[in-house]
């Protein structure tokens, strides 16, 4: 053709398109559009759902504590966390712990639950210190604070499937006209608790954990001076349900089913001491515990001055005394008739008793320590370190 080189003339010339080919064109992006908008309104109303369902099951725990004479209240509450998660927020929190004796009321800054919206009967929640006690109408007693204090609750209410409660280097304070004084510090401690068999609903088997690490309470017993790290776990079977009632009316259950506390593991440690045992208790009748848990001791001549031999010659230095039991007016006693004879009976005490423990025990090692394998026995509530007395368990019901 005339004009045209001969380049140009190889090219095709390109059709216009036509009006049908447009509209195919653009049905995938409308398409793609009606997904988004789609997805998005269902996940909406999937998010509004779970978080219905998460304020029903948050709900539903509030009440079975308020059954169990544990009574929570918010100043406000808010529910938000859309898209991804639910989050409910209590603020100005408080609470009435009537089953409790004496009667205590609880304050705390907000505490914060958190469920994904895929599951929100799994709740974790977080309380912001710090944490007041009282008495009901009286100043605070104690104030405890923490770095982090996490609990998490899984199941559909009244039955729980676990709880665990996380506390991260947790301080209590007791106040007293307005002096401070440490009554507990730690690390860390955390309580795991799950139902392991049955259900809870029926005859439910319970494996409780407790760990801690560098735990201090001299004003509770003079063995929590130094730091004290361990491990505790137990199988409870007996109980007929967990819905709520009085842990008097479990132990009752328990007894009258045969059931037991079985200690799975035990060990506790100090710088100069190590304990670990196992072994199972059971209720009596009488609502006291019986049983023997044998236990192996690493550096039994610091742990027995600990474990009250010295008030038990001093409980009998008061009645030589003619005090009525009052045991540090003995010992004191004698101590201004002779000085030095009070702390030498009870040091010779404390060594007799090492020594007759030792004779009584089995040699044995923990970590490449020797130790003393003895049998930790309770009888009718009385509890014997082989055949020294350590004191009275109360009755469970």
């Amino acid at each position: 053709m005339a004009g045209q080189s001969p380049l140009n003339m190889m090219h095709r010339q390109r059709a216009a398109p036509r009006p049908a080919d447009r509209g195919r064109r653009r049905w995938p992006v409308l398409a793609l559009l009606v997904a988004l908008v789609a997805l998005a309104a269902g996940w909406s109303w999937l998010w509004y759902y779970s978080a219905s369902v998460a304020d029903r099951t948050l709900a539903g725990w509030i009440q079975r504590e308020a059954t169990a004479g544990r009574i929570y209240s918010c100043g406000s509450q808010t529910i938000t966390g859309f898209p991804l998660r639910i989050k409910a927020r209590c603020a100005d929190a408080s609470g009435e712990i009537k089953n409790s004796e004496p009667p205590l009321a609880v304050r705390a800054k907000d505490i914060t639950f958190v469920a994904p919206f895929y599951h929100p009967t799994e709740l974790t929640g977080e309380m912001t210190g710090p944490l007041m006690v009282a008495a009901p109408g009286q100043p605070t007693s104690f104030v405890a604070n923490w770095s982090l204090a996490r609990l998490s609750v899984r199941g559909i209410p009244p039955e729980p499937d676990s709880v665990s409660v996380t506390l991260d280097h947790p301080r209590m304070d007791r106040t007293t006209g307005g002096n401070d004084e440490v009554a507990f510090v730690a690390d860390r401690a955390v309580l795991d608790g799950r139902v392991v068999g049955g259900t809870a609903r029926s005859n439910p088997v319970i494996d409780v954990t407790l760990r801690f690490t560098g735990v201090t309470a001299p004003t509770l017993h003079p063995s929590l001076a130094q730091p004290l790290q361990g491990e505790v776990e137990v199988v409870v079977r007996g109980f007929k349900d967990l819905l709520p009632k009085p842990w008097a009316e479990r132990f009752r259950e328990m007894q009258a089913a045969g059931g037991k506390i079985e200690l799975k593991s035990l060990r506790l440690a100090r710088s100069d001491a190590v304990i670990i045992g196992t072994g199972s208790l059971t209720v009596n009748e009488h609502g006291r515990l019986d049983g023997l848990i044998p236990i192996a001791v690493a550096g039994l001549d610091r742990v027995v001055p600990l474990i009250g031999i010295d008030q038990l010659i001093a409980q009998g230095l008061g009645r030589l005394g003619g005090s009525s039991g009052l045991s540090v007016q003995g010992a004191n006693s004698l101590e201004r008739l002779l000085p030095g004879l009070g702390g030498a009976i009870r040091d010779t005490a404390n060594a007799m008793a090492i020594e007759n423990l030792k004779k009584m025990g089995q040699p044995t090692t923990i970590e490449n320590k020797p130790a003393i394998l003895l049998p930790l026995r309770i009888t009718d509530g009385s509890v014997y370190l082989g055949l020294v007395p350590l004191g009275q368990v109360q009755p469970l019901f």
